[in-house]
């Protein structure tokens, strides 16, 4: 049995129902040339993935069954896979609609309703109860949603040993580290196992704090890769399967009749494409680039304001943010202080220049001053600390937004993990922005993907990768002076407390530290938890993010 299979792996919109059916309708026409049999689209096509609460609303639901209405007929001389929210008798489902040349012959509704981590559909959706194969007498196929391929209890097993010879995921699956492999791994074990034909569609594309890295894939029945597509775009992946036959299945309410056959014998067979897959650093810059695309794009922005220091994690975000938007949409602000050192002010400098970037000097030294006499009667018996130093981060950020406001462009910010996580940050100062590129990042991880950027093409001028980490907030400060521990020591205790969930004894015992610095790390982290709500959102790339992907109690007494 012969079919021509096409994977339409798009960059949807959350809510943009006519923009999203649009790309659609481009799709199919670009399959209908390739000669395409049956064509899948990702989870949700129509309505974006996630669409959260917009699922509460009933205009929402009816105007996305119109879509669906609209889009139906153009679906033609093949057969398309279309996920959607549907809505029936007060129950929403995650469904996909299959269509056959103009007509809805079935819809499949997910069964496996993920609820952990950065996902809440249980909050929306009920979960199906049909396995829904489609037959042509010749060709009989099954389709899941997403989680459908991940739970225990999966529908594929059933679809299979049903008669299915080609089981069809589409998905939105999002990107962090190791999931790609993760993803690879699954679906040659479930292939092997059913000895059924495997392809996934996922997503790809920025939706506030999550992306979407696509890499659709398709499995042989021993459980071999066909074919993966692009990593971090739009892809049309084709491939021509030989299925092997199956036994006949007799029609039923979970088995439906397709209005006519489906397999074709083009002239010309298409040798499945594998994409190459990437090295970490360069996955990692890449989710960054599209989340940063994305969040400033689809939000109506053109333009973004950098607040450049010198330092790695703000000419990092500045790499990012040209290779995303183009360097005629980045616009960097230098505000040197009266502690800022000339060797910032040269490295600034070089990076607009490698960069080709927009770059605007402006002085904070007469407003910092002009604070410090405002604030002396209240402040004439107290000592210089972290207040005066956090007066400088604040008036950064005042102009930060101002120039935002003039010239309505987003503000990046350019905070890590390392920094979130310990409260080594200013609220309201170098924490404020619209995006923070490098919010799940460590900053061991941001070095290793600046020196993967800079392998490139050198931007970042060499002393920045080399030169101790500083605010230059005082005299002689460092980063690592301020902190307990180094950063190589600091982001293993973040990693192992905030992803793996691992106690301080634990923690200390597998990483041969200090009980007593892992326990000040951590309580570092409790601490800060009130600064990490009033943070800007950024990508997820880890297993654990802060945002979502992290709920812990502000008020919290529990300090083990």
């Amino acid at each position: 049995m012969n079919v021509r299979l096409g994977l339409a792996q798009i960059n949807t919109t959350v809510g943009d129902l006519e923009g999203n059916a649009q790309k659609v309708l481009e799709y199919l026409e670009r399959a209908r040339a390739e000669n395409v049999d049956i064509l899948a689209f990702p989870e949700l096509t129509l309505t974006g993935y996630p669409p959260e609460d917009l699922l509460f609303r009933r205009d929402f639901l009816r105007a996305t069954k119109e879509t669906l209405t609209k889009t139906i007929p153009h679906a033609r001389d093949l057969l398309a896979i279309i996920g959607f929210a549907e809505h029936e008798r007060d129950r929403i489902y995650n469904a996909a609609a299959v269509i056959c040349d103009g007509q809805l012959v079935g819809v499949y509704r997910k069964h496996c309703l993920p609820n952990y981590g950065v996902f809440d559909e249980l909050r929306y959706f009920r979960p199906g109860d049909s396995l829904s194969l489609f037959t042509d007498g010749n060709l009989t196929f099954g389709v899941t949603i997403c989680e459908d391929l991940w739970c225990t209890d999966s529908p594929i097993a059933a679809q299979a040993r049903a008669g299915a010879q080609l089981i069809l995921n589409i998905s939105a699956s999002p990107y962090e580290t190791q999931k790609p492999y993760q993803r690879e791994a699954l679906l040659a074990a479930r292939s092997a196992q059913e000895k059924v034909t495997l392809a996934l569609c996922n997503l790809v594309g920025g939706q506030d704090e999550l992306v979407f890295d696509g890499q659709s894939l398709i499995y042989d029945r021993e459980g071999k890769m066909l074919a993966r597509a692009k990593a971090f775009e739009e892809d049309l992946l084709i491939a021509d399967l030989a299925l092997a036959p199956t036994k006949h299945v007799a029609l039923s309410r979970d088995v439906i009749a397709l209005p006519r056959a489906i397999g074709r014998y083009p002239a010309h067979k298409r040798v499945p494409r594998i994409e190459p897959s990437l090295p970490e650093a360069e996955e990692i810059y890449r989710a960054l680039v599209l989340a940063t695309r994305d969040y400033v794009r689809k939000n109506g922005f053109e333009r973004v304001i950098i607040g450049l220091s010198g330092g790695i994690d703000s000419s990092l975000v500045a790499c990012i943010a040209t290779d995303a938007l183009g360097p005629q949409n980045v616009f960097g602000v230098f505000l040197p202080s009266p502690f800022t050192s000339p060797m910032s002010h040269e490295d600034v400098q070089q990076l607009a220049r490698n960069l080709k970037i927009e770059l605007v000097t402006l002085e904070i030294d007469a407003l910092y001053e002009s604070a410090l006499r405002t604030l002396a009667p209240a402040l004439a018996h107290a000592r210089p600390d972290t207040t005066e130093e956090n007066i400088q981060a604040r008036l950064r950020a005042l102009l930060w937004m101002a120039l935002s406001n003039k010239f309505g462009a987003l503000v990046l910010t350019a905070g890590n993990k390392s920094e979130l996580a310990v409260g080594y940050a200013t609220l309201y100062g170098d924490m404020a922005g619209g995006f923070c590129v490098l919010k799940d990042l460590t900053k061991t991880r941001v070095y290793h993907v600046a020196r993967w950027r800079n392998a490139q093409s050198q931007v970042i001028p060499q002393r920045v990768l080399e030169r101790a980490p500083t605010a230059e907030l005082r005299p002689d400060q460092t980063d690592e002076a301020d902190l307990p521990a180094p950063y190589r020591d600091l982001d293993r205790v973040i990693e192992a407390f905030v992803e793996r969930d691992q106690s301080p004894e634990e923690i200390a015992q597998a990483l041969l530290l200090s009980e007593d610095v892992v326990r000040q790390i951590i309580a570092l982290i409790r601490k800060s938890e009130y600064k990490r709500r009033q943070a800007p959102l950024g990508p997820k790339i880890s297993q654990r993010a802060f945002g979502r992907d992290w709920r812990q109690p502000i008020v919290n007494r529990y300090n083990k």
